[in-house]
C-alpha cells in the first residue's frame, strides 16, 4: 500500500513569458502561462509546480517569470510550488511572496544544498522542497534533507533508478516522479499505481492527459487507494430529503460570501459533485441531471459542502465561473422587495467601499477631494503620511483612551488604502497572503 495518498500534481515550465514543453524543450505550448494554470486548477489536479527556465543571470526575464507566477498564484484554487532559478536565499523568498505555497531547491545545485537550512530556518521546514535527477545528491545530504525539506521532487524518466533503500530513508517525505518523455503505453494513473515507490505525479504525462484527472481518481477511488479528493462526512443516506426526495442547495460566493443561488439535489447529483468538484443539480423542470455550466461554461467549482443543523440543506461555497444567474446577473437574488436604511457593519463590505472610492477618485478625480491631493503630491507624501499616521496609531496605543486608538487606527488605514491604490495593490492580494501564513 502506498505510504501517503496519491496526488495529481501538474507542471509549468516557464521560457520567455510562455509555457514551454519541458525542462528540456523549449516548444511553446502556451502563450498565456496563467490560463493555462487556470485551466489546470479547474480539471481538478491537486497542485501546480512551476519551473522558471529563464536564462541564469538574465535578472529581466527572471523577475517577469515572477510576475507570472504571482499571477498563476492568483488565478489557481490549488496550492502552487515555485522552481528553477534558486541561487540564494533571495531567491526562495521571491518565490514565496510571489504567492507559492512552498519553493524548491535544486539539489544538482551545490550552492543550493548549501543554504537549505539556512531557508528552511528563515521560512520553515514545510515551505521547502527538493528537487534532483541523481539519487545520491540527496542521500549523501540524508540528514540536511529529512530536517530542513517535506517533499521530493525527483526528475526522471525511469522511476526505477531509485533504490529501495532511497525510499525507505526518505518515505515520510512525499515524493513526486516529474515525468516529461514517456511511451505511448503509459498514463499518469498506470505509472502511479504501478510504482508503488511514488506518491504523486507530475510532468508531461500529466499533462497530456489533464482531461482524465477525474477518471483517474475515480479509479483509484474503486480500487481504495487513498487519494486526494473531496471526501464526503456525510453520505447521502444522512440527510434528509424533501418530498420529492431531494435536498435544497444554497449557493454562495466562497471569495464573498455573496448568496449566488438555490437549487436541489438528488443522490445521483450529490456524489457527482463530491467526484468531480463541479456543483450538480437536479433540474425539477426539466427532470434530469444538470451540471452547472455545462452548456454556458459557468461552472462553479466546490470549495467547500455544509450541512445545517437538520441535515436538511447544504450550503456550498463554490469558485464561480461568469454569471450564477440565467439572466446574466453574478447572482440571483437581484429583486428587492423592500430594505430599510442601514449603516453597513461587515468589515469586508466597509474596507472593499472605501477602497473602490479611493480608487475612483484616482480614476476620476473630484475638485477638493483629499484622496486626489494626495495622488496628486506623489508616492513620498503617501507614504509620509502612512509613516505619521503610524506614529500616531502608536502613541494612541499608549493612552487609556479607547476611542483614541481606533480613530488613529481608522486614519492609518485609510492612508494605507490610498498607498495600496497607488502601487495597485488589493485587498486580496493582502487577504490571500495572509491566508498562505
Amino acid at each position: 500500500m502506498p505510504k501517503m495518498s496519491k496526488k495529481f500534481i501538474a507542471s509549468i515550465y516557464l521560457f520567455n513569458g510562455c509555457a514551454v514543453k519541458s525542462l528540456t524543450d523549449n516548444t511553446v505550448v502556451c502563450d498565456d502561462p496563467i490560463l493555462l494554470a487556470k485551466n489546470y486548477s479547474d480539471s481538478n489536479v491537486d497542485e501546480i509546480i512551476v519551473f522558471d527556465k529563464s536564462p541564469s543571470g538574465d535578472d529581466a526575464a527572471h523577475e517577469k517569470a515572477l510576475d507570472i507566477i504571482k499571477g498563476i498564484c492568483k488565478a489557481a484554487d490549488v496550492n502552487v510550488y515555485g522552481a528553477g532559478n534558486v541561487k540564494r536565499m533571495e531567491d526562495i523568498k521571491k518565490l514565496l511572496y510571489a504567492g507559492c505555497k512552498k519553493a524548491c531547491l535544486n539539489f544538482s545545485k551545490e550552492g543550493n544544498i548549501e543554504i537549505i537550512s539556512e531557508v528552511s530556518e528563515k521560512f520553515g521546514k514545510d515551505k521547502i522542497c527538493i528537487c534532483f535527477s541523481d539519487e545520491k545528491s540527496v542521500s549523501d545530504n540524508k540528514e540536511l534533507v529529512c530536517k530542513y525539506a517535506t517533499e521530493l521532487y525527483f526528475i526522471t524518466n525511469d522511476e526505477n533508478a531509485l533504490s529501495d533503500e532511497f525510499c525507505k530513508d526518505f518515505e515520510n517525505l512525499r515524493l513526486t516522479a516529474v515525468v516529461d518523455n514517456y511511451t505511448s503505453d503509459d498514463t499518469p494513473l498506470n505509472y502511479l499505481l504501478e510504482n508503488e515507490k511514488i506518491d504523486s505525479i507530475s510532468g508531461n504525462i500529466l499533462n497530456d492527459y489533464i482531461s482524465k484527472v477525474i477518471d483517474y481518481k475515480d479509479e483509484c477511488v474503486s480500487k481504495n487507494i487513498p487519494i486526494e479528493r473531496l471526501e464526503a462526512k456525510f453520505n447521502w443516506e444522512s440527510l434528509k430529503k424533501n418530498s420529492d426526495g431531494m435536498v435544497p442547495v444554497i449557493v454562495q460566493d466562497y471569495r464573498t460570501d455573496q448568496v449566488l443561488m438555490l437549487a436541489y439535489m438528488n443522490e445521483e447529483a450529490y456524489n457527482k459533485t463530491l467526484s468531480t468538484g463541479k456543483m450538480t443539480y437536479y433540474s425539477r423542470s426539466r427532470n434530469e441531471l444538470w451540471v452547472k455550466g455545462l452548456t454556458s461554461s459557468h461552472y462553479q467549482y466546490v470549495m467547500s459542502l455544509t450541512a445545517d443543523c437538520d441535515l436538511d440543506t447544504i450550503l456550498a461555497k463554490v469558485k464561480q465561473i461568469g454569471a450564477a444567474c440565467h439572466t446574466g446577473s453574478y447572482s440571483c437574488f437581484f429583486n428587492e422587495i423592500a430594505s430599510k436604511e442601514y449603516t453597513e457593519k461587515n468589515p469586508q463590505k466597509v474596507l472593499d467601499s472605501v477602497f473602490e472610492v479611493i480608487k475612483d477618485r484616482k480614476t476620476n478625480p473630484r475638485e477638493g477631494s483629499y484622496t486626489n491631493y494626495l495622488f496628486d503630491k506623489g508616492l513620498d507624501k503617501i507614504l509620509k503620511k502612512v509613516g505619521e499616521e503610524a506614529t500616531e496609531m502608536v502613541i494612541a496605543a499608549k493612552n487609556e483612551n479607547s476611542n483614541e486608538i481606533v480613530y488613529e487606527m481608522s486614519d492609518f488605514l485609510y492612508h494605507m488604502m490610498v498607498l495600496m491604490a497607488e502601487k495597485n495593490v488589493s485587498w486580496e492580494d493582502i487577504t490571500d497572503e495572509l491566508s498562505r501564513r
